[in-house]
This record gives structure tokens, C-alpha cells and sequence, in this order.
């Protein structure tokens, strides 16, 4: 990699061993790695299912601990709040509080960067634009479709405007308008500078996007590199031209032959990928005009994403007084459902007629919580009895 560029990702010896409830060794996810992931790189991180990429993953993000090795992240530990306030995250699940609106979510996420009210509010609506959920702001995330829920995932990943975003099968629910959308999303993101690593099974999608690719099985790396380096076939040649006259192709095709000494060769015309296809169908039918009940397609790109950083900006985010941090009230003033009223009333007639707790309760729950702690102990002594007798 080039010298210019910095490392924000560095592992070395990076390795993680899940163990049983005796301490034993379980199974080793990740096994003694070492790799760079530069700024302003797309990383496909990649591998069949228990091949150590979710472990890599939470360990970058300071979820779980290496065993040994080790990790920085910009240059940090990475469990350091400095390092938290610079990344975006979108998990393979979106794990999302489903009461919340779409606004409402956003602003909630927005709210533990301390971004201020009115940040909030313009980002989260940029934001709900550009993944095409405008138009559904008020409803409850708890309704939306699995593809909805990815892109309200996508986007409460961008809404702290993040210099590194990992993206854990960013494309997984989606349709094929909402992956390219994604897939831009992603190369803009990178013309800013920015670093994406993602994690996929879709490696159509990987190759359409990632600089280099990382392939891992059995907790180790067995491949990493360019694309270029990884596909390129070196023993064969594709030409490719604009249509030929049947003239012109017959020659062609002669001297091939003459050439190639009766070695096989093919001539055909090139194809379109189906995603291709598909958003052209797509396209020329919004070009009509044609309604639809679904997902529309998302809109230009956030504005305060395509804005650069100033370096007195970058300073001052590192140097902010962490101890003065408060979280602002939200934004958005929620908007109950129409049945909430109903929701409370039954509430408070269920809460009005129970009973209160009687002395006699009360003993026998506190002589319930003593029994159970006691057992608990003897529980403990009896399992460390065992390790002794074991070792």
C-alpha cells in the first residue's frame, strides 16, 4: 500500500479464543492475523459463515477483546471514546427499538453523538431522503419490511457523518435499486476520504465496490489483495468492439484460427448484467411516471456528507470536554399512534387495582432472594472444588 496513506485499521498477531466454562480452549475464531486497512480504502472482509469475520468485526469495534495480538484504530485502543465518535456501524441485524418512528430513531442516535437539535433534525432529514423513506418519517419502525429496516439502519450508521463506517451485509434485504443506491453511497463516501469495511456474501456486489478484498476461513487469512491482482487472468485475452459486419467478423475469425493453432476460442456478444438490466427496466418506468406502495428510490446524497472536514472541526471533535457531555433533548416530539391513548388507560385501571404488597410479601420475597443467593454460593464453592480436583 502506499506510503502517503495512513493506517486506520492496524492488526497484528490479532487473535481471539472463546473458551468453555471451565476456561478450555473452545474454538480458536481468529487465528493469529495480521492486516492494514488504509483511509480512504473499501475493504471487503470476506468468508464463508465461522470463518472469524464477525469476531474480526467486534473486535475492531471494541465489542470483545483480543486474546492476543494487537489492534488499533485510528491509532487508538479501540474501545476509546475518541475512537467510538469516528465510526458508524450497521450490524447484520437491525436492531432497532420498534416503537420509534423513522424520525424519531434518527434523532434518538444523533442524540448520543450530542450532536445539537437542530443537526439533528436537518441530518435525519437528509438522511431519510437519501434512502427513500421520506415518506414514511411517522410510522413506527416496528412495521417496516426487512429492506425498510436496512435502510433506516443505513442510514442511523451515517448519522454522526463517520470517517470509518462498517458495513455487515449492508445489501442483505434490499432490492437490486436499493443495493445500487448503497453501492454509491459507498463510493462516494469513499471519494471523501472515507474508509469502509465491509463484511458480505454477495461478492458480485464486493467486486463492483472494494479496492482489496480480505479472505479469511478457519481464522486465518488465506488470500488478500487487489482485485485486480486477485482476477485478472493472465493467460487469456478478451477483445471487445462495436458491432462488426458479418464481412469483417468472418475474417476476424480466420486469422484467429490461423493463429491459435486449433486451440478453442469463443466469439460472442457481450451481455448486460441482470442488475443492469433490472434498473433500466426500473428506470424507464419511473420515466413514465408508473406509482408504486413501495420503497421509492432514495434521493441525492446527505448534504452534510458531502461536505469535507475542516482540520480546526476534526481538532475540536478530538478535543471536546467529554466530562461536560449532555444529552440534548430530542428533536422531534413524538407522535403516539392512535391507539396509545387506550394502551394508557387500560395501564392505569390494571395498576389501580392491584393490591398493595403486604409485610408478609415482602418476607417471603426477601426470604426467597436469601435462599436463592445462598445456593448460588454453594453453587460457586462446589464448581471451584471441582476445578481443583480436575487440575
Amino acid at each position: 500500500m502506499s506510503e502517503n496513506k495512513n493506517p486506520i485499521i492496524s492488526a497484528v498477531g490479532l487473535s481471539k479464543v472463546f473458551r468453555d466454562f471451565w476456561s478450555r480452549p473452545k474454538a480458536k475464531a481468529v487465528n493469529d492475523i495480521d492486516f492494514e486497512v488504509y483511509e480512504g480504502e473499501v475493504i471487503g472482509l470476506l468468508g464463508p459463515n465461522g470463518s472469524g469475520k464477525s469476531t474480526t468485526v467486534k473486535m475492531i469495534l471494541g465489542l470483545l477483546y483480543p486474546t492476543a495480538g494487537t489492534l488499533s484504530v485510528f491509532g487508538q485502543s479501540p474501545r476509546a471514546v475518541e475512537t467510538k465518535r469516528q465510526v458508524g456501524y450497521l450490524p447484520e441485524e437491525s436492531y432497532l427499538y420498534k416503537y420509534l418512528t423513522a424520525i424519531e430513531t434518527l434523532d434518538f442516535f444523533g442524540a448520543l453523538f450530542n450532536l445539537s437539535a437542530e443537526e439533528r433534525r436537518d441530518r435525519s432529514n437528509q438522511l431519510l431522503e437519501m434512502v427513500g423513506l421520506s415518506h414514511a418519517r411517522r410510522r413506527r419502525v416496528g412495521e417496516f419490511s426487512k429492506g425498510m429496516a436496512r435502510r433506516i439502519g443505513l442510514a442511523q450508521a451515517m448519522i454522526n457523518d463517520p470517517s470509518l463506517l462498517i458495513l455487515d451485509e449492508p445489501t442483505s434485504g434490499l432490492d437490486p435499486l436499493g443495493c445500487k443506491e448503497v453501492k454509491d453511497l459507498i463510493l462516494m463516501l469513499k471519494k471523501r476520504g472515507k474508509t469502509v469495511l465491509i463484511t458480505s456474501h454477495l461478492l458480485s456486489d464486493v467486486e463492483d465496490i472494494c479496492d482489496r478484498v480480505i479472505i479469511l476461513y478457519g481464522g486465518k487469512i488465506r488470500a488478500t489483495g487487489t482485485l485486480h491482482e486477485l482476477l485478472t487472468v493472465t493467460d487469456a485475452n478478451r477483445i471487445t468492439t462495436p458491432a462488426l459486419s458479418p464481412a469483417v467478423t468472418d475474417k476476424l475469425i480466420s486469422i484467429l484460427r490461423e493463429n491459435l493453432s486449433g486451440d478453442e476460442f469463443t466469439f460472442d456478444h457481450p451481455r448486460k448484467s441482470l442488475e443492469q438490466f433490472f434498473l433500466e427496466v426500473i428506470n424507464q418506468a419511473k420515466s413514465e411516471s408508473i406509482e408504486t406502495a413501495g420503497v421509492v428510490g432514495g434521493g441525492k446524497i446527505a448534504e452534510y456528507l458531502t461536505e469535507n472536514q475542516t482540520a480546526e472541526s476534526i481538532l475540536s471533535d478530538l478535543t471536546r470536554d467529554t466530562d461536560k457531555v449532555t444529552v440534548a433533548e430530542p428533536a422531534v416530539k413524538r407522535e403516539p399512534a392512535e391507539d396509545i391513548d387506550a394502551e394508557n388507560k387500560a395501564i392505569e385501571r390494571l395498576t389501580a387495582d392491584a393490591p398493595p404488597a403486604t409485610e408478609k410479601a415482602v418476607e417471603a420475597q426477601e426470604k426467597t432472594a436469601e435462599t436463592a443467593a445462598k445456593a448460588e454460593e454453594d453453587l460457586s464453592k462446589a464448581n471451584e472444588k471441582l476445578k481443583d480436583l480436575l487440575s
